[in-house]
């Protein structure tokens, strides 16, 4: 597979990723061994790089690919993890003392003695323009605990206010068809500085996979079903902070412009592929078959002209209102 280099830290990754937090919590219960599976499927096809966080599942997430790294001791793998959302949201909480017993708390979830990369976990905004943060985060580096640090973002403001902090090395971003803002100037300024970008929610969770109908149910403990409407975190992270009604009908028309043998998911992770400064995707799986449909995905045929202008048309007839102007 494709490796993408992250300038700020010459390290490479798969330019499609796995995202975990299926694996800990908030998608419906995964077995453990399933779970495995899906790491396995993930490595197996090509996959280089893990996103996690301390707070999926409360440290199942990171448990699962600490085992995981155990067990299988040949898969070069670069792992990212997050910190900062179990505590209650307070700027006066992202301190040294705390980053230092909360990237501890990961190191032992995952088994190593330095973390690959922690990215502050969508923050309180005004902690991306606070110098002891980035100068803790710094200590944290000096002090092997980390090699490198990032931020996992909600609004193009705050990843352009992380993009400017010399030591930032990536910058997380919901980006997808239906979510196309940072197009405009986070990419960019992220190319130009060699800053990481890490797309996250590729799928606008699950409603760009053409799955999905106004009659499908998603369990109680599904954010899909809890936070619809930002009850419990940020509504951008499910479903991209689209209407659910109106992204039904958006993604069936997306779907139709899938290519001849790829699926809807395979397109919409393609076309993020495809946008310059992109370095990875990080799709989530529950099942293997999943893993190794997305891991596909890198190696389709670039999308032609014609279908990345259909898509730009669709999202600004039905997308662009409802949430351009929030995030």
């Amino acid at each position: 597979m494709e490796q993408r280099v992250i300038g700020r830290i010459d390290q490479q990754v798969s330019v499609v990723g796995l995202g975990t937090w299926q694996l800990g919590a908030d998608w419906g219960e995964v077995k453990e061994e399933d779970a495995l599976a899906v790491l396995d499927a993930a490595v197996d096809s090509g996959v280089t790089f893990f996103d996690t966080a301390d707070v999926y599942g409360d440290g199942r997430s990171e448990q699962l690919i600490g085992r995981y790294l155990r067990e299988r001791p040949d898969a070069d793998l670069f792992v990212a993890t997050k910190m900062g959302r179990r505590v209650a949201q307070e700027p006066a909480h992202y301190i040294l003392d705390n980053f230092r017993a909360w990237t501890d708390r990961s190191r032992t979830n995952l088994g190593v003695d330095t973390l690959d990369l922690v990215q502050l976990h969508c923050p309180p905004t005004p902690v991306y323009s606070s110098d002891a943060v980035f100068d803790a985060l710094d200590t944290l580096v000096e002090e092997q605990r980390i090699a490198a640090y990032g931020v996992s973002v909600e609004t193009c403001e705050e990843a352009l206010t992380a993009i400017a902090r010399p030591g930032t090395a990536s910058v997380q971003i919901i980006f997808n068809a239906f979510r196309l803002k940072p197009l405009e100037a986070v990419l960019p300024a992220a190319a130009e500085a060699g800053v990481g970008i890490i797309a996250r929610v590729p799928l606008a969770s699950g409603l760009l996979s053409g799955k999905y109908t106004k009659d499908t149910v998603f369990p109680a403990d599904d954010h899909r079903t809890f936070n619809r409407h930002g009850e419990s975190f940020d509504q951008g992270e499910t479903f991209s902070g689209v209407d659910y009604e109106s992204g039904l009908e958006a993604a069936a028309e997306f779907a139709a412009l899938a290519p001849e043998g790829a699926t809807p998911a395979q397109t919409a992770l393609r076309w993020i592929i495809q946008q310059p400064g992109v370095t990875s995707v990080i799709p989530g799986a529950r099942s293997p078959e999943q893993a190794r449909a997305n891991a596909e995905a890198a190696a389709l045929t670039p999308l032609p002209d014609a279908t990345l202008d259909a898509a730009r048309e669709l999202y600004d007839r039905s997308i662009r209102a409802q949430v351009h102007h929030r995030w």
